[in-house]
């Protein structure tokens, strides 16, 4: 039955001045109103207590006092009884909408998903009474205002530059080295005092959009400081990067000559941000619109243009077709594939002189440019005609004219192969799924018989040297497999795109913070049917934090009766105390012994006697004098370890092993802490001693 408010108080207590002696009262805290939040969004208001008497593990009850009805508090949970509450709260609470959460015995956070308009009100933080005198205060009230969602946030017209195709979310060209223009209108109709924070980010093409995968280009905060994400902190600080506020609504983003890797998909997001009473700042409302598909048309850069005809020409004494456009050169058995292959463009000038071939003639204009797949390496060469010259400011721009693959020999090079990572740097609870993006991109051939692909992730603990361990990853077959260490994990290693891989942890443990990046290798396949690695490329460090549980645990151990004979049975008992963890927190024991080494006065390494684990099923190891075993939970922090017929083998140091485990939504179990015992010497007197 729904609780009608808080349990009936004792009348202030009255004030005691004693000299000498020192007073403690209970006090309870809860933030400063009042709060100010935004219908259909989440909130969390805190409370602890300090200065009580009794167990560290306090219990809370929060109650709602409506303003239409300011006297009457609505129970909506309790730490203590699942039935606490009132009927308006209880299918939120049963949905999970709303929840009391422990940060530690003596501080709880309530937590409501999605605000509604009857929300608001006066709440008050109840701690029930475990002192032996009422002194202090029992309770804390804050006041929480329920504001309508008047955020709008929609994209602008894109510039005069750039092809725009008629769909919707439109889909922009540009070329490599122009100006991208994007813009959006962002406002609000709040009557309270607040500032608008409006980013724009790219989610990398053909992914799905999230808030998990969009990587921030640039972003005007609420103290109207401009900031870039990480990969375009460079570009901010060297002007390329601009973003405006035009007028009262109007937000503008340039990025002054567009690469390779701005293409993708971009949004606008605008936040809104009020400052409470206690002068922090909290988000109470955001929205996201899609701005624009855009692609990066990239170009080569040509060093000079000379006349030239259609017609095959002489290399070297080789043909070179320009319709075929492939090379027969010597020492090689096949032609080579030009589009496979790293270029570098040279003058036609200086390719004559290199090769002794005559310059082209014609009435059209023609670029000659020439790929070597090795350093120092003479014999494999290709040459490609180009045109479409386009000029742009100092840079002389072009497009192939045509390409003809022919792939009896793929190369590919580490200056071809680049991988990026999103969406940044992560900061996560445990339990929470952990999704990191890999993009590969550059001038690759597609996989297939001639070439394929391996994709990976590593993790190294932060502060620690190397690329780390690997977590997953795709082969060339892409078949996924775990890391070392990561067996029994519920991780996905996926493709989602042609080029884009994603990994996802369904349940992060504190222990996989760290430093994630991706390798990505290409390999090849020659004459033969072996495949050979041409090209690896790693990513950047992407940090990842996980929050800890805060689990702290502490055992005692002793010998019950404090001396035992032989063939009795001794019984060693441990009691556990836990401080801190989230609800469910599930405990295991084991009991270890070390026994002196024969000859020495060492004890060799400890051995596993027994133990319980966290679902409660025994295990038992090797005891010492070979008999029976038994350990059991004699309650619900103590556990008992038997060694029935004592024999002068079993003599040594004992001690108790607790751990605390935690289980997430994916079924999975993780330890959240750990502790030892004192040692317990156990040994068997014979009778007469």
């Amino acid at each position: 039955m729904g609780a009608l408010g808080p349990s009936p108080r004792l009348p202030p207590p009255l004030l005691l001045l004693m000299l000498g002696v020192q007073c403690f009262a209970r006090e309870v805290l809860v933030p400063k109103g009042p709060l100010y939040r935004v219908a259909g969004t989440a909130i969390s208001i805190s409370c602890n207590v300090s200065s009580y008497e009794g167990p560290a593990q306090q219990d809370f009850e929060w109650f709602l006092y409506r303003p239409e009805a300011p006297e009457a508090a609505l129970g909506i949970v309790s730490t203590r009884d699942a039935r606490f509450s009132y009927a308006v709260f209880g299918a939120r609470v049963a949905a999970g909408d709303v929840q009391v959460q422990r940060l530690q015995g003596d501080a709880v956070v309530l937590r409501i998903a999605h605000l509604q308009a009857q929300d608001a009100g006066v709440y008050e933080c109840y701690t029930p009474s475990t002192d032996a005198r009422y002194l202090g205060s029992y309770s804390g009230k804050v006041e929480l205002r329920v504001l309508p969602d008047t955020l709008q946030v929609s994209a602008t017209p894109p510039g005069p530059r750039g092809r725009q195709a008629p769909t919707s979310p439109p889909r922009l060209t540009v070329h490599e080295g122009q100006e991208l223009a994007l813009g959006c209108v962002a406002r609000t109709s709040t009557q309270q005092h607040t500032h608008l924070a409006v980013s724009f980010g790219r989610a990398v093409p053909e992914v799905p959009v999230g808030r998990a995968t969009l990587q921030e280009v640039v972003g005007l905060r609420p103290d109207l400081a401009v900031e870039a994400g990480a990969p375009y902190a460079e570009r901010l600080a060297a002007g390329e990067l601009r973003l405006g506020k035009e007028g009262a609504e109007r937000y503008r983003m340039v990025v002054g000559g567009a690469q390779a890797e701005d293409a993708g998909t971009y949004h606008c997001t605008a936040a809104e941000w009020i400052q409470d009473p206690d002068g922090s700042w909290a988000q109470i409302a955001e929205k996201r619109a899609v701005l624009a598909h855009v692609d990066v048309q990239t170009l080569c850069e040509c060093h000079s243009s000379h006349s030239g005809s259609l017609e095959p020409w002489d290399l070297g004494g080789h043909q070179v077709g320009t319709a075929g456009l492939q090379a027969h050169l010597p020492e090689r058995a096949g032609p080579v594939s030009i589009t496979s292959l790293p270029w570098r463009v040279f003058s036609a000038q200086k390719l004559g002189m290199e090769v002794g071939g005559p310059w082209l003639r014609g009435e059209r204009p023609w670029v000659v440019g020439m790929a070597v797949p090795h350093e120092g390496q003479t014999g494999r060469l290709a040459v490609l005609l180009w045109r479409k010259e386009l000029q742009l400011g100092s840079r002389v721009l072009c497009a192939p004219s045509c390409l003809h693959d022919t792939p009896s020999l793929s190369y590919v090079s580490a200056s071809q192969l680049a991988v990026a990572v999103g969406p940044g740097e992560r900061r996560i609870g445990p339990g929470e799924p952990l999704e990191l993006l890999c993009n590969v991109s550059g001038a690759l051939p597609p996989p297939g018989r001639h070439a394929a692909y391996s994709v990976g992730w590593e993790m190294a603990p932060a502060g620690a040297p190397g690329p780390g361990r690997l977590v997953a990853q795709l082969d060339t077959d892409g078949v996924g497999s775990l890391g070392p260490g990561y067996e029994g994990r519920h991780i996905a290693m996926e493709k989602v795109a042609s080029r884009t891989y994603r990994l996802r942890l369904e349940a992060a443990r504190p222990g996989d913070a760290g430093t994630y990046r991706c390798l990505a290798k290409a390999y090849v396949r020659g004459s033969g049917a072996r495949l050979r690695e041409a090209a690896s490329a790693r990513s950047r460090p992407l940090p990842v934090h996980v929050r800890e549980e805060g689990v702290v645990l502490e055992a005692v151990a002793w010998l019950a009766g404090g001396t035992v004979y032989r063939g009795e049975t001794a019984s060693l008992l441990c009691n556990i105390s836990v401080r801190g963890g989230p609800p469910g927190l599930r405990l295991a024991a084991s009991w270890w012994v070390e026994r002196p080494e024969e000859g020495t006065l060492s004890s060799g390494p400890a051995q596993l006697v027994g133990g319980v684990g966290q679902d409660g099923v025994a295990e038992l190891g090797v005891r010492p004098g070979g008999g029976p075993v038994s350990v059991e939970l004699v309650g619900p922090r103590s556990h008992r370890l038997r060694l029935h017929g004592l024999g002068p083998e079993d003599e040594g140091v004992y001690h108790c092993a607790p751990s605390a485990w935690v289980q997430h939504a994916d079924y999975s179990w993780y330890q959240a802490g750990s502790a030892r015992s004192g040692p317990v010497t156990v040994y068997p007197y014979t009778h007469g001693e």
